[in-house]
């Protein structure tokens, strides 16, 4: 369990390092960034880390990855510390000092919010659902199951179309890992709570698919809320 908590810390690191880059301007838009390899090498980390760490930067539009081989593959820099992206970034540390209740209640404003919209139509639910089909899979750990969930809500923002809002989860994503994982510590019967947490997903993605806004905005505000209420002062 604490391997698989520094595994998820460890992606941090890599955004860290952009981050400082970006801001003392040795990282320009046109730059690309060493290979997977040398990233994880230089910087302590695994290659999966590095890997989800291009992910979402590329998602933040801080990126543009290409794959095969030459000068034109790999991840290259397409935005400079101006474009206010860094200071997103640079949030992923400071929003671990936020009291949770604040993380919680931005939480229920942009989830409500991306629900919502999600209803409306018109978006690529796949990602989304294809993590929810992982997270069936009894044999997770508490800590792998949660790094999915985490995953699922930032994937119901990306699928919003709304960049700001998935920016702002990307960047709140180190405090809502912390309280979730810290408060799962503290319930006395994981695999019920894991069972209802996988069906409350799957029931904000049904009142989507069946474009019910009310209804999605309804799950998802009680299923942040109520894992709230359940595990505050628990961790």
């Amino acid at each position: 369990m604490a391997q698989q908590a520094g595994a998820l810390r460890a992606w941090r690191v890599v955004l860290a390092h952009v981050e400082g880059r970006l801001r003392d301007g040795s990282l320009q838009p046109g730059d690309r960034l060493p290979g997977e390899r040398e990233l994880a090498a230089s910087l302590g980390v695994g290659r999966s880390s590095v890997r989800e760490a291009l992910r979402v930067l590329e998602v933040m539009g801080v990126l543009r990855t290409a794959t095969g081989s030459g000068p034109t593959s790999g991840a290259m820099v397409t935005t400079s510390a101006g474009s206010g992206v860094a200071t997103v970034l640079g949030l992923q540390a400071a929003a671990q000092a936020f009291p949770f209740d604040d993380v919680v209640a931005t939480r229920l404003v942009l989830e409500d919010a991306v629900a919502a919209r999600l209803a409306g139509g018109g978006s690529d639910l796949g990602p989304a659902e294809r993590i929810l089909d992982a997270m069936d899979d009894g044999s997770l750990t508490r800590d792998e199951f949660l790094a999915l969930d985490a995953r699922f809500h930032s994937a119901l923002a990306e699928a919003s179309g709304n960049a700001v809002i998935a920016a702002i989860m990307t960047g709140l994503r180190a405090a809502i890992e912390a309280y979730v994982q810290q408060g799962a510590g503290g319930l006395d019967d994981w695999e019920g709570a894991r069972r209802r947490l996988q069906a409350e997903h799957r029931g904000v993605l049904d009142a989507i698919r069946a474009g019910d806004g009310s209804l999605a905005r309804t799950r998802i505000h009680d299923h942040i809320s109520g894992y709230h209420a359940a595990t505050r002062g628990r961790a």
